[in-house]
């Protein structure tokens, strides 16, 4: 993985590639000593500004990565790995794949002996997926840029997850492509879907149906006293969580 990820005296971290320098209003560091560099270094810049060398962690690669569409924040991610305890060795199928933040999560999760298919309709997104998680260094993740409602291809699958919209036209497919006690997930922004989801479940032959809405405030520590922040991370979407029994 070439990968170097850098944290200023501020708190702002940077993501550079092999050979590139830094380069910020804090100064200059030539490619040369960030190659001869390690994780927990301090380095200078120019001005004589202190640059930190981290290890490259998943959470802050996928906080710098390019994309060009919204992503899952941590704290839905968190709970779809959570509730399905996907482990070391599933097989996960996700579609909706965007810059590939899901299908890197899910990766990391079932290791090298497990593998996540993840399923994007747009040209453009599954290539920007293929390139966050090539230089990531995931091997376990295949992109297949097609419309997920052509088919299902995997079958005995440990997880399905559906980012997308009307995700209950193939809730069928999904039944059929799950393990016997496998989970289905989705996330979707409006409570109508989420009604008409569980009403196509159970339908379907889903059982142990839930819908959870994730909210996140941070508390704010202050010398004057600690309190929840004035702002936080309300509504992003609602998790409905299905199983094949």
């Amino acid at each position: 993985m070439d990968l170097r990820i850098l944290m200023d005296e501020r708190g702002k971290k940077y993501l550079l590639e092999e050979g590139e320098d830094f380069q910020s209003d804090m100064g200059i560091i030539k490619a040369e000593t960030l190659e001869d560099s390690r994780p927990g270094d301090v380095l200078k810049t120019h001005l004589g500004r202190e640059i930190y060398v981290l290890k490259p962690g998943l959470s802050d690669y996928l906080e710098l990565m390019e994309r060009r569409c919204s992503i899952l924040l941590p704290k839905d991610i968190g709970m779809i790995c959570a509730y399905t305890g996907i482990v070391e060795g599933s097989r996960v199928v996700d579609a909706g794949t965007g810059a590939g933040t899901v299908a890197m999560y899910l990766a990391n999760l079932v290791g090298e002996s497990g593998h996540v298919t993840t399923y994007e309709i747009r040209e453009d997104f599954a290539e920007i997926a293929e390139k966050n998680i090539a230089a990531f260094g995931f091997k376990n993740v295949e992109v297949k840029n097609r419309d997920i409602k052509e088919g299902i291809e995997e079958e005995d699958l440990d997880l399905v997850f559906l980012d997308l919209p009307r995700p209950w036209e193939l809730m069928e497919d999904v039944h059929d492509s799950l393990l016997r006690g496998g989970w289905a997930v989705f996330y979707n922004p409006y409570i109508e879907q989420v009604k008409l989801i569980h009403r196509i479940g159970l339908k379907v032959g889903f059982a142990d149906i839930r819908t959870f809405e994730t909210i996140e405030r941070e508390i704010e520590v202050r010398k004057q006293g600690t309190r929840p922040r004035t702002r936080m991370v309300g509504h992003t979407g609602y998790l409905t969580f299905m199983r094949k029994i």
